[in-house]
Parts: C-alpha cells; structure tokens; sequence
C-alpha cells in the first residue's frame, strides 16, 4: 500500500488542445486520497470559452454543446484550490501536461495556486522508465484491465491511481512513499512547468533556442530586450512570471 504523510490528489484534464498558452480545460476530475486511505472524487465540466475543436471532441466526447451551461475556471477555480489544499499532485503525464495547464489556468484567473511544498508523482513517468507504453496499456500491464472509457478524466484519474498502487507492488525498490518514489525516479527540479528554463548547478539556464544552456541572469543584463521579446510571445503565464523573477533579481544585482 501506498503509504501517506499528506494527503495526495490524482488530477486529470481534459482540455481543448495540448498548447500550454492558448488551450484550455474542459473537464478536470480530482481523485483525492487521504493518509488513512479515504478517498474522495471530485469532477467538473468547465466552459472554456472558446470553441473546443471537433479533433478534440473526438478525443473526449465534450462537445461545445455539452459545456455551453458549464461555469467557467473562473467561477470553481476557489473550489478547485480548496479540494487541492495541502496535498502532493499526482496523474499520468502530469508533470509535463495537466500541472502546467492548470498552473496556467489559475494564473489567467489570478489565483493564486502555489506549487512550493508540494511534490509531484507522475505514473508515466515511472512506466516508461520501466516499460514505455501508453496509458491504456500501463492499465492493461499493470492492473490486467481492458480501460473502458479512456478520455473520461475522472475514468483516467481512477485508472492512474490504480496503476501507481500496481506500480508499488511490482517495483519494491520504489519504496511506498512519496519521498521513497521520487528519490528511486528521480526528484526533477524545474523552474518553470514548460520547461523552457531548467537547472543546471543550481543555476536557471535557457532551455531553448539560440541561448540554450545560458544562464538567463546573465543573457538578460546583456541584452534586456530579450525579456521584452519573451513577454510580448506565446509562452505560457508561468513562465514569464518566473522569467520575471530572474529579470527583477538580474537588475537588482546590476544597480
């Protein structure tokens, strides 16, 4: 048995596209569990206000229609933050999908979601590390199921909570632990969630293009336009909110 110091919250999304910066969620479910094993499911259809494209329909079966008398973010984002309070973050995929979209999301809303504190497990993670597969076929691996109703959040987020108990039992060296899992896979330290930024000795460097594996600070007093450029461009809100930082501590070491 996965064993708890703090709760910890199984999230999956289901959004209007993959783009960090432009699409947004359609449905969210939360599988919430609780050191002594209770658990609680939490699952909303959002309106994204904008048109959810027909290739994504297809993906998850919400339909414009279906989310024309949805609220908004903006309207459960509060509720959202409340069921979330104090618990590590967990999904398939997570880290580098559904975190940084809702990061996003709560960003646009202005509320204000911290992530400090909390730790992040990501069961796709550990499977493609393991066995490298898809999310149906680590359900099918690891639990012996057929995932009937994939693309249903709150389906996938059950699934995933499923797989990570499975995972557990089949890797002893994983421990039972957050802190004993992500010590076996690795505890990624990261700046911003879109990973344009990323350490490198404790230093945030550039991620992408021509300054890749420069540290930021440095390439920002040398040429201040460069922020200028990044915050007027399609990057997500949580990355130039952290490219804000390292800008405002760059220009206070200069004075």
């Amino acid at each position: 048995m996965l064993q708890l110091t703090k709760p910890i919250a199984f999230i999956d999304l289901e959004t209007t596209g993959v783009n960090l910066s432009t699409d947004r969620i359609v449905e969210i479910a939360i599988v919430k569990i609780l050191p002594d094993g209770t658990k609680s499911v939490k699952r909303k259809i959002i309106n994204p206000e904008m048109q959810i494209p027909a290739a994504a329909s297809d993906v998850h079966g919400i339909t414009n229609e279906m989310v024309k008398d949805a609220p908004t973010f903006k309207q459960i984002a509060n509720e959202l933050k409340q069921m979330l309070d104090g618990c590590d973050i967990a999904g398939y995929n997570s880290n580098r999908f559904d975190i940084p979209l809702l990061m996003e999301e709560f960003l646009r809303v202005q509320v204000d979601f911290d992530m400090k504190g909390r730790k992040m497990i990501d069961a796709q993670k550990i499977f493609h590390q393991m066995e490298q597969r898809t999310l149906s076929a680590a359900y099918k691996f690891y639990c012996n199921k057929k995932l009937e109703g994939a693309h249903s959040a709150a389906i996938d987020a059950e699934a995933t909570y499923e797989i990570l108990l499975a995972q557990l039992e089949r890797y002893p060296s994983l421990g039972n632990t957050i802190d004993s899992i992500l010590k076996a896979m690795g505890d990624e330290q990261i700046v911003d969630f879109a990973r344009r930024f990323i350490f490198e000795n404790g230093v945030e460097v550039f991620n992408f293009g021509k300054y890749k594996g420069r540290p930021v600070s440095d390439v920002l007093k040398a040429e201040p336009q460069y922020y200028d450029w990044m915050m007027k461009g399609d990057f997500p809100q949580h990355t130039k909110q952290k490219l804000t930082e390292i800008f405002t501590r760059a220009m206070l070491k200069k004075v």
